[in-house]
């Protein structure tokens, strides 16, 4: 490659890091769990003590992403960190180390880790809301209609769940229509270990409220968050959908940046918990 181009590719890719880098957390890489993919990075604000805490879960197909993306990060940072809200970023084991189901095991220790040493942290165990872009709106989903993770890992409840545009609520449905493939290396081919990964079909009784974003530009997404709200309502979740004109990444990077969608998540966040609604506009 010519010096020039060179330089300039360098250059770009400079600029690519550092949109990825993310906002610096007040600390980083905190331990979950012995792998050392099981680190979270938290975002405190000043006041320091008892905050409520978003804690979120990038996507990335499964295989890909990192708690420290700035699309996963900087809006939400920038919006909820200096009115009093904590904000949590976590990793978790990835494909092909760990399948969909060991990753929302992944995303439970995470819960309950931060839960047992919430005073350390500055956190208000009674007010975390669980969030998630993508294939982290699937995880937790998942952890959401499957008690015996939380059971297992040790999880207290928590105050409400926002999946930010997940495609695949309804496994088996994805998985016997068309699909990228993506799919089948998250989920394989053996419908058992579909419906065991599936949160739709291990929904079984009353959840957290929940607010399931989706892109009115992928139909798909939009029809499993609409049949998975309407399932949990069934069994008295207080649930509700919200479509967006947005691409899937736009519904991840502009959150606490676009003023009508993050106004719209909010008052679901304050409709849950009196302690996110008095640090919210």
């Amino acid at each position: 490659m010519p010096l020039p181009r060179l330089i300039a590719a360098i250059f770009l890719l400079g600029q690519w890091l550092a949109a990825e880098a993310g906002t610096p957390p007040t600390l980083a890489d905190l331990a979950y769990g012995p792998a050392p993919e099981q680190r979270f990075d938290l975002y405190a604000p000043p006041q320091g003590k008892a905050a409520p805490l978003i804690l979120m879960v990038h996507g990335g197909a499964w295989r890909l992403g990192d708690k420290e993306m700035g699309r996963v990060v900087d809006n939400k940072v920038a919006r909820w960190v200096p009115r009093g809200i904590a904000f949590a970023s976590i990793n978790y084991r990835m494909l092909p180390k760990a399948p969909p189901l060991e990753q929302a095991r992944d995303v439970a220790k995470a819960l309950a880790a931060i839960q047992r040493d919430a005073e350390k942290l500055g956190i208000d165990r009674d007010n975390i809301v669980l969030m998630g872009h993508s294939a982290g709106a699937h995880l937790i989903a998942l952890l959401a209609a499957r008690p015996d993770l939380q059971d297992e890992a040790g999880v207290r409840p928590w105050r409400g769940t926002v999946l930010l545009d997940s495609g695949a609520l309804d496994v088996p449905g994805v998985m016997n229509g068309r699909h990228p493939p993506l799919y089948d290396r998250a989920f394989g081919r053996d419908p058992a270990d579909w419906l065991a990964a599936s949160p739709h079909q291990q929904l079984h009784r009353a959840t957290a409220p929940l607010l399931a974003v989706c892109s009115s530009r992928r139909a798909n997404a939009c029809r499993q968050a609409e049949n998975f709200v309407a399932k949990a309502q069934g069994f008295g979740t207080q649930a509700s959908m919200l479509p967006l004109d947005k691409t899937h990444a736009e519904i991840n990077a502009q959150l606490g940046e676009d003023a009508a969608y993050t106004a719209d998540v909010e008052r679901h966040l304050g409709g849950w918990s009196a302690a996110f609604d008095k640090r919210l506009p």
